[in-house]
């Protein structure tokens, strides 16, 4: 079990599944909820959360990126290296985009997975 006092950072773009907000609180967390990944990645960078939990929402229509997640993503490889920080990150992702999250996982792999529907039981095990 994990101290109240660690932050979690659930980023919450398009959603589209259960609020787990209890779920990491029953884990001991202190919770932020974010909508914008912009404003989420300010907060990693000001609070270094233990944990962040965000969707992969692949974007085809960006030219030079699979998704908004490849910022945050590299975010955290920065703390991790610069600031020893050890954010764990846990990525939500629909099955038919497996290939374009495994493209991402070439350039990050400082990151989980876990496919929709999301399994209670497991969040909670990878959260503690």
């Amino acid at each position: 079990m994990v101290s109240a006092n660690q932050r979690l950072l659930a980023i919450v773009e398009q959603g589209g599944y259960p609020n787990f907000t209890s779920l990491y609180e029953q884990c001991g967390f202190n919770v932020t909820m974010e909508h914008s990944m912009r404003k989420a990645i300010a907060f990693v960078t000001k609070e270094k959360p233990a944990v962040i939990v965000a969707e992969f929402n692949h974007q085809s229509d960006f030219r030079d990126r699979t998704s908004s997640l490849e910022s945050l993503l590299a975010t955290v490889q920065r703390l991790q290296h610069s600031a020893g920080v050890q954010s764990r990150v846990i990525v939500f992702y629909e099955k038919e985009y497996q290939h374009q999250l495994d493209k991402l996982r070439t350039m990050f792999d400082n990151f989980e997975s876990m496919p929709y529907p999301i399994d209670p039981d497991e969040l909670q095990q990878r959260c503690a």
